[in-house]
């Protein structure tokens, strides 16, 4: 019985610590390690292959942008709202690029030349803090994506925030809940055996609460992403990350 006890005081504690924490630190040791050491993270084989398609063909990313390397902190300022007005992640960034200036088809959301060319950019980001811009213009992405955080959803009438404030640090089908942070992203989990986007695992956490998956890079993961990237502002870029 106190062993019992005691095990649900340190969940609450956790759960209770100050701040958002990074996801890293909800790792297992073993993951968590696993995690930092390239050798051992089947990741970084999709940021091989997004290096490889950065230096590909006549109208390259590197024939433009220069060597990938100046890629360093986009990862970190995304998403982000176009000249346009429009709301873009990296992904759907990268996507515009190739139309509007490779004069190319797009790679499709979560194809593997996207994640691996959006994997290899994040990358570059590393270690370097999220800072999201979210006045201006973004400001209204960043409401709707709080009010959908804050949003009872599906047949279990769960909010994020109720998995991912009020539970973090539990326990959860052998798992522990973190913060929710996309900072990872694009990510190899597990469970997957392969990397995914962001915008897969919310489709999975929509299919969690038996809520309506909505569609990859639609407008209200989009708004979602922003605000969770803000709730992360200060905290380091994972990607590529390993998630269970």
């Amino acid at each position: 019985m106190k062993r019992a006890l005691a095990a649900l005081l340190c969940c609450v504690g956790l759960a209770q610590a100050d701040g958002v924490r990074p996801s890293r630190e909800f790792l297992s040791p073993e993951l968590r390690a696993q995690q930092d050491d390239p050798s051992r993270h089947p990741g970084w084989l999709w940021v091989d292959d997004g290096e490889a398609l950065w230096r590909a063909g006549e109208r390259s990313c590197q024939s433009c942008h220069g060597d990938i390397a100046g890629m360093a902190g986009v990862a970190a300022r995304y998403p982000a709202v176009a000249a346009d007005g429009a709301l873009l992640n990296l992904e759907l960034r990268i996507e515009r690029c190739r139309e509007e200036h490779q004069g190319a088809p797009r790679f499709g959301y979560e194809g593997q030349a996207l994640l691996s060319l959006t994997a290899a950019i994040a990358q570059r980001s590393r270690g370097l803090p999220m800072s999201v811009p979210v006045d201006g213009a973004a400001a209204p992405f960043l409401e709707r994506g709080r009010e959908f955080y804050a949003t009872r959803q599906g047949q279990l009438n769960l909010s994020c925030g109720q998995c991912h404030d009020e539970n973090a640090g539990r326990r959860l089908r052998g798992d522990v809940i973190s913060n929710g942070l996309g900072t990872g992203y694009p990510a190899y989990r597990l469970e997957w055996n392969t990397l995914g986007s962001l915008h897969r695992r919310l489709r999975a956490c929509s299919l969690g609460v038996r809520a309506e998956q909505l569609p990859l890079g639609g407008a209200d993961y989009l708004a979602l992403e922003l605000f969770l990237a803000h709730r992360a502002r200060g905290l380091p870029v994972e990607t590529p990350g390993l998630r269970r």
